[in-house]
């Protein structure tokens, strides 16, 4: 079981291996933000997380297979993005 993860959130992975959880965040790194605050406001407010917690497991996401497979366009997006800002460390 991850890192944090209720036993709860561990059955109710689907047959791709994510959470609806997993999902969601996945959906929310999709979209387009109109400005500053939007994203972390839809975050607490669909999430209930912290934005912290948030990247925390996105971050986590994009180093999941499953993850890959479920939305390759945004995850492999996102490690581009990733592995830059840690080229210009």
């Amino acid at each position: 079981m991850p890192d944090g993860e209720a036993p709860a959130e561990e059955a109710a992975r689907d047959a791709g291996g994510l959470t609806a959880r997993d999902r969601e965040v996945l959906a929310l790194e999709r979209r387009p933000w109109s400005g500053p605050g939007a994203k972390e406001r839809a975050i607490r407010e669909r999430l209930g997380m912290s934005p912290t917690r948030y990247y925390q497991l996105l971050n986590a996401l994009l180093d999941d297979p499953a993850a890959a497979a479920h939305d390759p366009v945004t995850v492999n997006r996102l490690r581009r993005v990733r592995q830059s800002h840690r080229d210009t460390r």
